[in-house]
């Protein structure tokens, strides 16, 4: 079992208050607040987190179901776009949209979407976020 670590600090109240979030292996530190958030602040926020999170889980997971079905996968460069909205007097992570962009050498595009279908239901992150209505737009490149 492999435990990953990150942390945040918080400083003052919501509108005013200011913090950092930290990746545990030192990779990543990054600035985040109210108008980083819910506005066009600068700084990251957790919704960007989870996104880099689920584009790259879902990019390893598709490489490894590629591989063990006999493809070798060249490239697969995916993004993920998070919408955080106003729930119910609070906000959710409502939906996110997966784009992948992918090059594999001797894959039928109809084939390839089906992999990417069935990672796109599979991958850790998407396991975690079985509540969040996610989409997937797949395109199978040269």
């Amino acid at each position: 079992m492999h435990i990953s670590n990150a942390s945040a600090v918080w400083e003052k109240d919501l509108i005013h208050g200011k913090g950092i979030m930290k990746l545990g292996s030192g990779a990543f530190q990054g600035a985040y607040s109210y108008a980083s958030r819910f506005e066009e602040g600068e700084g990251t926020n957790p919704e960007e987190l989870i996104g880099a999170a689920h584009a790259g889980c879902f990019s390893m997971a598709l490489a490894h179901d590629l591989a063990q079905a006999g493809y070798a996968p060249k490239r697969i460069e995916t993004s993920a776009k998070v919408t955080l909205d106003k729930v119910n007097g609070g906000f959710n992570i409502t939906h996110i949209d997966l784009i992948t962009k992918a090059e594999v050498p001797g894959l039928q595009e109809k084939e390839f979407l089906k992999y990417a279908e069935d990672t796109k239901e599979n991958c850790p992150v998407s396991q975690a976020l079985k509540n969040v209505d996610i989409k997937l737009q797949a395109e199978l490149v040269a």
